[in-house]
Formats: C-alpha cells, sequence, structure tokens
C-alpha cells in the first residue's frame, strides 16, 4: 500500500514540476518578447502615484512565478546547456517545433525537465524506501528507484512524441475536407494565398493555424514556395510534403491548380481511409497484452474455482497426513 501510496505522490509532484517548468519558461518568453522589466514597470508605477518603495518592496510584490520559478528556470535552461551538444538541442528543438511547441519553451528547458523529473522520481522513491514501515532489502530499493528515476528521465519525451502523434493526427484528418474548401476557393476565381486564408478563417484546427502562419511569413516578405516548404518541415507529415511538392510543381509547370487540388484531395482522403484501416488491424494485435493479463485470468478463475473447490472436497481426506 505504501509502494502505490508513493507512486501517486510521484506522479502527483512530477506533473506539478512539468507544470511549474513549462507555466514559467511561457511567462519568461512573454517577458522577452515584450522587452519589459516587471520589475521597472512597478517601480516607475509607484513613483507616479508619490510612494516612496525600495527595489527590494517592489521585487517582493511580484508573483511567485516571475520572482522564484522563471529564475529557477532559467538557471537550470543554462546549465543543461553548457553540458548538452549542439546536435541534441538541435534534435529537441525539431522535435518541439513538430509538436507546435506546446508551452512555447525552449530546447533547453525542455531537457532541463528531464533532470528534474528524473531528480524528483529518483529522490522521492528513495525518501518512502527510507522510512520505517518500509523494510526493502538494499537490492530492491536500487532496482525501484533507478526504475523510478529513468521513468521521470523519459517521460517528457513520451509526452512530446505523444503531442507530435496527435498533432500529426489531427492534421491528417482535416487535410481532405481543407482541400476541397480550397478546391473551390480556387475555382470560385480566387488565388492560392486567399483560398488558404478562407480556410484558416473556416476551421479552429492545426491545419488551419499553420495555413495562417504560412500567410503572415508570406505578408512578411518571404516567398510562397518557402513559406509552403517551412510549413511542411514543421509537421514532418508526408501527405502535407506531398501536397506542398504538387503545388509548388503546378506553379512551376504551369498546370491547373484546382485540378491538382482535386487530385490531391482523393489522394488525401484514400490515404486517411488507408491510415484508418491500419490502426483496425493492429487493435487485435494490442488487445492481447491487456486481455493475457487482465482479462483471461478473471475467466479462469470464475470457470475453474468451482472445480477447485469440488476436487478439494472430494480428494482433500484422501491426500490429507
Amino acid at each position: 500500500m505504501s509502494t502505490i501510496v508513493g507512486i501517486i505522490i510521484a506522479v502527483v509532484i512530477l506533473g506539478g514540476a512539468i507544470l511549474l517548468v513549462v507555466v514559467g519558461s511561457r511567462y519568461s518568453r512573454e517577458n522577452q518578447q515584450n522587452e519589459v522589466d516587471p520589475v521597472m514597470t512597478r517601480l516607475a508605477e509607484a513613483t507616479q502615484r508619490g510612494e516612496t518603495v525600495s527595489l527590494e518592496d517592489v521585487e517582493l510584490q511580484q508573483p511567485f512565478m516571475e520572482r522564484v520559478v522563471i529564475p529557477i528556470v532559467k538557471k537550470i535552461g543554462e546549465i543543461s546547456t553548457r553540458f548538452t551538444p549542439q546536435r541534441q538541442l538541435q534534435e529537441t528543438t525539431l522535435k518541439l517545433e513538430l509538436a507546435g511547441n506546446p508551452g512555447h519553451i525552449d530546447a533547453a528547458t525542455f531537457l532541463a525537465t528531464r533532470f528534474v523529473g528524473a531528480a524528483i522520481f529518483g529522490g522521492l522513491l528513495l525518501l518512502i524506501s527510507s522510512l520505517p514501515s518500509v523494510n526493502w532489502p538494499f537490492g530492491r530499493v536500487v532496482l525501484v528507484v533507478g526504475i523510478f528515476t529513468a521513468l521521470g528521465f523519459y517521460f517528457p519525451q513520451l509526452w512530446l512524441q505523444s503531442r507530435i502523434n496527435s498533432r500529426q493526427t489531427e492534421v491528417r484528418k482535416a487535410m481532405p475536407d481543407a482541400l476541397d474548401l480550397l478546391t473551390i476557393c480556387v475555382e470560385a476565381g480566387l488565388g492560392f494565398d486567399a483560398a488558404m486564408s478562407k480556410v484558416s478563417e473556416k476551421w479552429e484546427n492545426e491545419l488551419s493555424i499553420m495555413f495562417g502562419r504560412c500567410i503572415r511569413e508570406v505578408q512578411l516578405g518571404k516567398t510562397q514556395r518557402e513559406a509552403l516548404r517551412d510549413m511542411a518541415d514543421r509537421l514532418g507529415l508526408p501527405e502535407l510534403t506531398s501536397f506542398v511538392a504538387a503545388v509548388i510543381q503546378s506553379q512551376i509547370l504551369g498546370v491547373s491548380l484546382a485540378k491538382v487540388l482535386r487530385i490531391q484531395s482523393d489522394q488525401m482522403r484514400m490515404k486517411r481511409r488507408q491510415y484508418a484501416e491500419e490502426l483496425a488491424h493492429k487493435a487485435p494485435v494490442k488487445m492481447i497484452i491487456p486481455m493475457a493479463l487482465l482479462t483471461f485470468p478473471s475467466i479462469m478463475i470464475i470457470l475453474m474455482a468451482p472445480a477447485g473447490f469440488q476436487i478439494s472436497k472430494a480428494f482433500g481426506p484422501l491426500l490429507a497426513p
């Protein structure tokens, strides 16, 4: 029972630590973008009101997030950056971009959450194992602490990969309908940028957000081809990469864009159906493990328990010494 309570406490503390790091990094990123020092802002407001306050008083008036969490997050990110290879930082940045940059955190801060999670999981289990009511041998303590330390270290990575998969799945489901709307808009006489703008205004999903970002990049001076390629790279989905390549090729060769979009829409709908069929075929295989570990033992107990009781009653006296 104490082990289960310890696991629950570890999960709660790890979730809280990750939430603090993510939220703290978001506030830090917003302050950097606005280029406003909150301490100086509060000091200027107090001066305008005619109040006499010191800089320490103004700092203590800041929220706990800005006063404690953000500096800790920055420090951990700086330390992890010094000892992290540049290639791993680039790979982590790419994965964060593929996941849609959840929480607006950078690669250094995300890598810091892995060490924080490992320290919290391992330290908490070590603390639980040292309680007087928990009489574990030394080998079990080392094994349990090592397992939960590794779990805390890899948990942020698993969470990030799940965000990437869910984002790609959402875009894959929305692409056929979005391409149908693009085709209708282009056939009605709109340009490709205007058609993408209509799709961005029509829906509220990851694909419409990506279309809106692509349009803003074009408005800021980036060429349409570069913006489309960057949009495909930010998702890493083969279907979107194929769509971008087809659009760029049609513009180079002068092929009718409406015809290309209609063909792409049919292909995307067929790929979506194939993907759904693939998931349906994988479902029975994935169900084997929970059925073997949970369902079958329960069925065997229900079916074999009455027979076992009858056998024990019949042959129990004969086997007794």
